[in-house]
């Protein structure tokens, strides 16, 4: 007995949509188990540095949202000292959970030994909360209730204790392998604390010349236009971000689907450029190293730190 048309289809609709949820399944176990942890490095060459400058290799490290227990996760990092790098700018969302600093200073102490700067993510201040992930879609996350707050006093004063320059809504200049590093940085943009205080006076030259040749840096959490426009009409020479974790659940060959801020989809992640008031700069966002501990996943975005050298112009 052949089946009637109509049985044909749905049994081959049925099949169909197993089909769909067997590969959803799988897709979700491969992120959540194996992509979040397939930790690597993404190396990009950035000519930013006036003429004649030597390379400086900076590492780039955002959103590492640790949680208590990620061993692997720690052993990675502590392995990134090996990279040797000269400078190391961390844009924040160290944490996400309240008992995390020991370990995160434990798994950043062999890279703290360099010198560094870092600015505060919201993650660092407060806890993640659990949240409808389709709320993405409607544009970047907001709290709707008072967060848990985290330690961020105990972790950042670690951080300034082992030399590293806290550049919250100010700005601070650093004479490093024989350049003048002018650093303007901001609060966490997502959490509207940002206060750009623009970047320190560049000293007027003087005859006979002696003075250090200068970059300026843009540093921040989140990369919302706002301040992209302030650093880039500001003289950035290069803007460095975290925050969007490169969409974190990407479409292999299209990209990020939401960006968690006013930054187009496209440059959620890696080394693009931001145009404002007739400048064009280069900007890194990093696809962070971690997720929200409600979240634990990643798809066709795997987790990051990102090697920069810095070379001169030509």
């Amino acid at each position: 007995m052949t089946d009637s048309p109509l049985a044909s289809a749905a049994r081959k609709a049925a099949w169909l949509a197993g089909g769909i949820a067997g590969t959803g399944a799988a897709a979700l176990a491969y992120g959540c188990l194996i992509e979040r942890n397939l930790f690597g490095v993404r190396e990009e060459t950035v000519p930013v540095l006036p003429a004649g400058s030597a390379p400086l290799r900076v590492l780039h490290l955002s959103d590492i949202h640790f949680v208590p227990g990620q061993d692997r996760k720690v052993r990675w990092l502590q392995e990134l000292a090996e990279l040797e790098p000269d400078l190391v700018v961390n844009t924040g969302d160290n944490l996400s959970h309240p008992l995390a600093v020991p370990a995160v200073l434990e798994a950043l102490k062999p890279v703290m030994r360099f010198p560094g700067v870092f600015v505060p993510g919201s993650n660092d201040y407060y806890a993640p909360v659990l949240k409808n992930p389709f709320t993405y879609f409607t544009g970047p996350s907001k709290h709707r209730h008072e967060p848990e707050k985290l330690p961020s006093g105990e972790l950042f004063g670690a951080f300034t204790d082992a030399g590293w320059q806290d550049l919250t809504n100010t700005n601070s200049v650093m004479q490093l392998s024989g350049l003048r590093l002018n650093f303007s940085g901001v609060d966490d943009p997502h959490l509207r604390r940002d206060q750009y205080q623009g970047f320190a006076e560049t000293p007027a030259a003087t005859p006979g010349g002696g003075a250090f040749p200068e970059v300026k840096i843009g540093v921040a959490h989140a990369p919302y236009q706002r301040v992209l426009n302030q650093f880039t009409g500001g003289g950035a020479e290069i803007i460095l971000a975290g925050h969007t974790h490169g969409g974190q659940v990407c479409i292999p060959g299209y990209g990020a689907l939401v960006s968690n801020c006013d930054l187009p989809t496209r440059q959620a992640r890696g080394l693009s450029s931001w145009a404002h008031g007739g400048r064009r700069v280069p900007l890194n966002v990093s696809a962070g190293i971690g997720t929200s501990r409600f979240a634990p996943v990643r798809f066709a975005c795997r987790p990051e730190a990102v090697l920069l050298t810095l070379t001169a112009r030509t």
